[in-house]
């Protein structure tokens, strides 16, 4: 089973019904999923910040929202985040695949992928990294303890987990 599949099964186990995304060369399996299987209701965004409004909106609609996003977007969506989600404690999962990590070709993504778990610790929002097809898993248990919590997630998608170094 290849690990977008896995990455699908495991995000639709969760109870997530709702994916909010933006372009991302590593989500890109993932995404065409999405799109194909039709099973969980899907909105391309233009902007990170516009996901959290409308994960907002669809969380007190009833839904369970997650925002599929690199990690460069957590901080265009600081603001956001600090003043609708944890203002009024509704949780939004975060998953990003993480740029700018171990093995980056791309310069300018580094400077983010360094900076992105301290960021996430700063924000308080609970972070798990999902760095082997073992630890998808985790997706589950993540999103109930969000719910619990009404905590936002950020789960950090390593390009090991493609076998990408």
């Amino acid at each position: 089973m290849s690990i977008d599949l896995k990455l699908y099964d495991a995000i639709k186990d969760s109870g997530i019904n709702l994916i909010l995304s933006l372009p991302c060369i590593m989500l890109k399996g993932l995404l065409q999923l999405i799109e194909e299987k039709n099973e969980i209701q899907h909105i391309s965004i233009t902007r990170e910040e516009e996901g959290v409004g409308i994960a907002a909106g669809a969380y007190l609609g009833g839904k369970t929202p997650a925002i599929l996003m690199q990690n460069s977007g957590l901080g265009n969506s600081v603001n956001a985040i600090k003043s609708l989600l944890q203002l009024f404690k509704i949780p939004v999962i975060f998953i990003m695949s993480h740029r700018g990590a171990e093995g980056e070709k791309i310069l300018a993504q580094i400077p983010m992928g360094q900076l992105t778990p301290d960021l996430l610790d700063l924000l308080k929002i609970e972070k798990f990294i999902i760095d082997s097809k073992e630890k998808i898993k985790i997706i589950k248990n993540t999103v109930e303890q969000s719910k619990s919590s009404e905590i936002s997630a950020g789960i950090l998608l390593k390009k090991s987990l493609w076998g990408v170094r």
